[in-house]
């Protein structure tokens, strides 16, 4: 396989982690979360968020009036659930993936679906989100704010006993989404190959590239 055509070829998916709701977070939030959306499309990436309300909604909403796509992982099992069971919209969405694994499944496979993840203001579900990139080593972008989850992840990562040089602090969406991605370039060159020295032909695994 050729590294550099299918790297051209790939976006990469990055995993926008907040709160569904976000009254605690602060004035400038939504406008943060669009941005951060926006610039995600603008560089290129592909928005993958929960389906839900709040900071990953408006972060969806960037990413659809920037012209980017917008993926969505669902803890309902249908549409129907989706709307009418869970509550959730279905705007600034292309797909909805419906998990019916409930909350703490559909955190599990919506950040091990990302190259990245983002996390904005949030709650117990986007720590949830959090820990698991952070134990599986993904690039992770911590977006500051007025809010406190930032604090509340430096705290974690300090008690954690655990090293982990890949997560990034910034209050600019832009800025931010730069250095992610550049990381998340880096992780795809360094996995490739592993996998190539690996198997001698050509660093993919089942459909990954990565």
């Amino acid at each position: 396989m050729d590294f550099e055509k299918a790297n051209r070829e790939l976006k990469f998916k990055l995993c926008v982690s907040g709160a569904a709701e976000a009254s605690h977070c602060g004035v400038e939030a939504f406008e943060k979360a669009k941005e951060l959306g926006r610039q995600i499309a603008k560089q290129n990436g592909i928005l993958v968020s929960g389906a839900t309300t709040g900071f990953p909604y408006w972060s969806a909403m960037g990413a659809k009036e920037a012209g980017g796509i917008s993926l969505g992982f669902s803890p309902a099992s249908s549409l129907w659930e989706h709307t009418e069971v869970y509550r959730l919209p279905t705007d600034y969405m292309d797909m909805i993936i419906y998990t019916g694994f409930g909350y703490s499944g559909r955190n599990l496979l919506l950040t091990r679906s990302a190259d990245a993840v983002f996390v904005g203001c949030g709650r117990i579900g986007t720590i949830n989100e959090f820990t698991v990139a952070y134990e599986d080593g993904k690039p992770i972008g911590v977006l500051e704010g007025e809010w406190d989850t930032d604090e509340v992840i430096k705290n974690i990562m300090d008690k954690s006993h655990r090293v982990n040089n890949k997560v990034i602090f910034d209050s600019d969406p832009a800025r931010l989404v730069s250095k992610i991605i550049a990381m998340a370039l880096e992780e795809r060159k360094k996995h490739y190959h592993v996998y190539k020295n690996a198997d001698g032909v050509g660093g993919s695994v089942g459909n990954r590239i990565l």
